[in-house]
């Protein structure tokens, strides 16, 4: 049961759609120092010993196989504008054959009848792989594990996303900060679910402390959802009024956190046989292959596929094919011919700093500075 004021639906769906005007139409990404997979590449193999067709992307993420190591990141829902990028995203990621995640179900749980903008499988069946969303924050307003069971029912979910994003929440003009004893909670709720629970940050990481806290819990994995791309204390800065207190934290705070590209390593080290998935940030082929050569499973993008969509399908799955394609060519000029292989791949960094990420055991011997 959830204890929702009678205006709740309303609030959340408006909410919705001002978040997509501002990605859409503000500069909402972290623009400060490079922070992410910029700091590395892969080392160069002009002697591959291997046919660019035989390079195999496929892989294995929560028991779905995915056509290539991608998943549409979480991003909406909840008013019929945000059905109709979901319904466009959908009939993508089925043709293209990667994952693609719901933005938060709250909006659904408060009123059942916006669930149809939610319901991607109404539109393609054969999407690989869904991902329903809930804020972990929402287990202490009321939302309870029935009413989670039942929202992933009716979008026929293959796996959970339970979101935390206490910077955000801290600076959304109408935000929820009750974010004490969720632990216990998002454990009962992993354990009660049929369905595997991935928890995810939303644009600000996971670092070393949060994730020690994480790892005993009876979850599948981690997004890592770090610094890099779009910043939802920016995107709520956007929408707090303006001169206030909010709009000027959020605009201080739209860097803090952990970068997505050590958010990775972290979460590998934390989680060593469980899923990572990454995102914040992520654009190019080559920020694909280097998020996989540091440990992640899979990657995540929604920025620029929410802008592609809004456009047009066919610019979506345009977006995509190409990011694939990239990511082919990549491990074919590496010399590698399967994405398992990009464990062993040697990381080129770019900076000093970068090198400090050599510190994790799966990368020992691997990064190395310069060519």
């Amino acid at each position: 049961m959830s204890h929702e004021p009678q205006n709740a639906s309303e609030i959340v769906s408006t909410r919705k759609d001002q978040h997509l005007d501002v990605v859409a139409q503000k500069d909402v990404a972290f623009s400060g120092m490079a922070l992410g997979f910029s700091r590395f590449t892969l080392e160069y193999d002009a002697l591959p010993e291997i046919d660019l067709d035989e390079v195999d992307l496929r892989t294995t993420v929560l028991g779905k196989t995915l056509a290539a190591p991608l998943v549409i990141g979480a991003m909406t829902g909840g008013s019929p504008r945000a059905g109709r990028v979901n319904e466009r995203l959908a009939r993508v990621a089925a043709r293209v054959g990667v994952g693609l995640a719901l933005g938060s179900q709250r909006a659904m749980i408060v009123d059942p009848s916006l669930g149809s903008t939610f319901d991607v499988r109404a539109h393609a069946p054969v999407v690989p792989l869904v991902f329903g969303n809930l804020g972990a924050v929402q287990l202490n307003y009321g939302v309870e594990v029935g009413a989670v069971r039942e929202a992933l029912a009716r979008v026929s979910a293959d796996a959970l996303n339970v979101h935390l994003n206490p910077l955000q929440e801290a600076v959304q003009p109408e935000g929820d900060t009750r974010f004490s004893g969720l632990a216990p909670k998002i454990d009962g709720l992993a354990r009660a679910l049929s369905v595997p629970v991935v928890v995810k940050e939303c644009g600000a990481g996971l670092s070393r402390r949060a994730l020690a806290k994480l790892a005993p819990l009876a979850i599948a994995g981690v997004e890592v959802a770090g610094v890099g791309g779009t910043s939802w204390s920016k995107v709520e800065s956007h929408r707090a009024p303006s001169g206030s207190a909010q709009q000027e934290i959020g605009m201080r705070l739209g860097g803090h956190g952990v970068p997505t590209a050590d958010g990775v390593v972290i979460a590998r080290d934390a989680f060593r046989d469980r899923f990572v998935l990454a995102s914040g940030g992520v654009r190019t082929g080559m920020d694909v292959a280097v998020a996989l050569a540091l440990g992640a499973d899979a990657v995540a993008l929604a920025a620029p596929l929410l802008l592609a969509a809004e456009q047009s399908e066919e610019a979506a799955e345009r977006l995509l094919r190409t990011l694939i394609d990239e990511l082919r060519v990549i491990l074919f000029t590496c010399g590698l011919r399967t994405l398992g292989e990009l464990s062993r791949a040697t990381v080129i960094a770019m900076s000093d700093d970068a090198l400090l990420d050599a510190r994790a055991p799966h990368l020992e011997g691997r990064i190395r500075r310069g060519f």
